[in-house]
């Protein structure tokens, strides 16, 4: 996360890698230039609102507004995490599924089979899996627990011990409601350095109270709303398991 000011802000990132190569004594150095192409990250606004009528406010026995504030957090939160994993860049952030490299193809519409999740680990380049997870639906999880081995055996066990972190292949794993679930042209399975997704943060949450707006319906307004982007700066970086289509 980088907090940005007023205007876009320009990334340089790498297109493409020079090379060295050998030189003779006292031979000549050979030119061998990095490519470079930039990524801008604004800012999009997004927003909740909602409407508590009088009567509530002066009769609750809570404070709905601490309440409502804790709320607002969970709605933008959501619609967050929805925008960096699925946006597509249109009034929202650029999604990491929307830009991660393709790594395997599976060849079935609905399964994924051990040996494509082990393709998937090896699509990504050794310098990224030092700090790569994967991330993938719930149900997604729950079929990989299910493989098998010949004699009935299941091939992935998750951490025993109270405090291990769950992984696959020895890689953390996380869960989000918001990556697609196996269905045939879906990306399902991503795997990556998520340090390479890039989140422009250009104000925090904003909380307002509305007293006058809906005064002639005895309601006062609350609304919450927050700018910010995102993009995925390397796509290397990710590699995602599509379905079969």
């Amino acid at each position: 996360v980088i907090q940005t000011t007023s205007g876009d802000r320009k990334i340089p990132v790498v297109a493409s890698h020079g090379s060295a190569s050998w030189v003779d004594e006292e031979g000549a150095y050979k030119e061998s230039d990095e490519a470079f192409s930039q990524i801008t990250i604004g800012a999009y606004k997004l927003g909740t609102m909602i409407k508590v009528s009088e009567e509530l406010l002066n009769d609750s026995i809570f404070d709905i507004q601490s309440y409502l504030a804790t709320e607002f957090a969970r709605r933008i939160g959501n619609a967050e995490e929805e925008a960096f994993i699925t946006g597509n860049g249109t009034g929202k952030p650029t999604g990491f599924l929307n830009s991660a490299e393709l790594g395997v193809t599976a060849a079935g519409d609905k399964a994924i089979t051990a040996d494509e999740l082990i393709d998937l680990y090896h699509s990504l380049a050794v310098p990224y899996r030092g700090k790569a997870v994967w991330m993938l639906n719930d149900s997604t999880v729950q079929f990989i627990r299910k493989l098998k081995d010949n004699n009935g055996q299941y091939l992935w066990q998750p951490a025993l011990r109270d405090g291990d972190v769950p992984t696959i292949l020895g890689r953390p794993y996380f869960t989000s409601a918001y990556m697609p679930e196996a269905a045939a042209g879906a990306k399902t399975v991503i795997f990556g350095d998520l340090n390479y997704y890039w989140i422009g943060d250009r104000q925090g949450i904003t909380f307002k109270r509305l007293n006058e707006l809906f005064a002639d319906y005895g309601q006062v307004g609350f609304l919450a709303s927050k700018r910010l982007d995102g993009k995925l700066v390397l796509p290397e970086a990710v590699k995602v398991l599509q379905m079969k289509s």
